[in-house]
């Protein structure tokens, strides 16, 4: 291991061990918000700080068997050597780990998310598709044991959505959802086909971290907050009281509109999550050097012939184009499970910053 790798070891364990005494600090302990902060930052540790201790163990160990393998005595020199090749086999492969473990992780992968689908090319098609995609992350979130809240939705009276944002509560939610963001393709015969033909149709999704309010201040006089009359159906409140919230962010220009609650107060209480979530996107996009607005170039235009994923029903196949994998359980993947798929994107991520390492 060189010595590059070994200096950043010993500051992480450094790091760990000077975690533990703070959270010993009575002022930490006193401090809910700093205790939960450092509280994390130990659990981050801790995978990497273990493997590096019994990597240390093992290195001594393996030169106490390379001493012993010089010894006269024939039968001890084959059992030192024999557990030299063992202890060397462990010691190469908790190097593998904890080279990966060094890896700078992505700052929101253990928050919350808030996911926007919207109908693309497809008409009606694309809308159902939209729905059928969110009862997908509903069901892979209830396996994961998440939470899941509408925010916002734009319902078709066929049943689809020509939009709907939710938020996922889970930690880790956005290191497992993020790699959702982008085109999906579907390939089906509609249910409003009546000559059986296959059509293509799109929907676009993107994945958001959650902004919470004390990592992002938003200046309340850079706000225009409009309230109007809901529309579509949904009772009486819809068309008779001012519910809907609509929120314009001057400087951005961006928009938020929320109407799936009675009350104006929650509606606008969720359009602020989703804004907040949407200008932590375009920060970190700005400081990334991002050429456009990270939320815009996630999506695309939902043409055709842009696609993360395809879903192609007549083939009972789901392919992910990213990364050349294609799945023959089509039926499985939309009740929400995306193991496999998420897993290997992962790995594929994981290599790639390993390579930039």
């Amino acid at each position: 291991m060189d010595e590059i790798v070994i200096g950043r070891l010993e500051s992480a364990t450094s790091r760990y061990y000077e975690l533990q005494e703070e959270m010993a600090n009575p002022a930490v302990l006193s401090n809910p918000d700093l205790a939960k902060r450092y509280g994390q930052e130990l659990t981050e540790w801790e995978a990497l700080v273990t493997r590096y201790d019994r990597y240390r163990a093992l290195i001594q160990e393996w030169d106490t068997a390379k001493e012993l393998a010089k010894d006269e005595d024939p039968n001890t020199r084959d059992w030192a050597q024999s557990e030299a090749d063992r202890i060397k086999s462990e010691a190469d492969s908790l190097e593998k780990e904890l080279a990966v473990l060094l890896i700078p992780k992505d700052p929101n992968d253990q928050k919350n998310v808030i996911v926007e689908i919207r109908g693309g090319a497809g008409g009606d098609e694309a809308a159902l598709f939209a729905a059928a995609l969110f009862r997908l992350y509903v069901r892979y979130a209830e396996r994961q044991g998440w939470r899941t809240e509408v925010l916002s939705s734009s319902p078709t009276d066929i049943g689809g959505y020509k939009e709907v944002i939710f938020m996922i509560e889970g930690r880790g939610a956005y290191s497992r959802l993020k790699f959702e963001s982008g085109v999906h393709r579907v390939q089906r015969v509609p249910v409003t086909e009546a000559q059986g033909r296959i059509h293509t149709s799109t929907v676009t999704v993107a994945v958001l971290a959650e902004a919470e309010e004390t990592e992002l201040a938003i200046n309340p006089e850079e706000l225009r907050i409009d309230t109007m009359r809901a529309s579509g159906a949904g009772g009486q409140h819809i068309n008779k009281t001012e519910s809907a919230v609509r929120i314009t962010h001057l400087p951005t220009g961006l928009v938020v509109y929320c109407q799936d609650e009675k009350s104006q107060l929650k509606n606008r209480e969720k359009a602020m999550r989703v804004l907040r979530a949407r200008l932590k996107d375009l920060t970190e996009a700005a400081q990334h050097q991002a050429v456009q607005e990270e939320r815009r170039s996630q999506v695309g235009t939902g043409d055709r012939s842009e696609r993360i994923r395809t879903y192609n029903f007549p083939q009972g196949r789901v392919t992910d184009h990213r990364i050349g994998l294609t799945l023959h359980r089509i039926e499985a993947v939309m009740d929400g499970d995306l193991d496999e798929l998420i897993q290997a994107l992962a790995a594929n991520e994981e290599e790639e910053r390993l390579n930039e390492a």
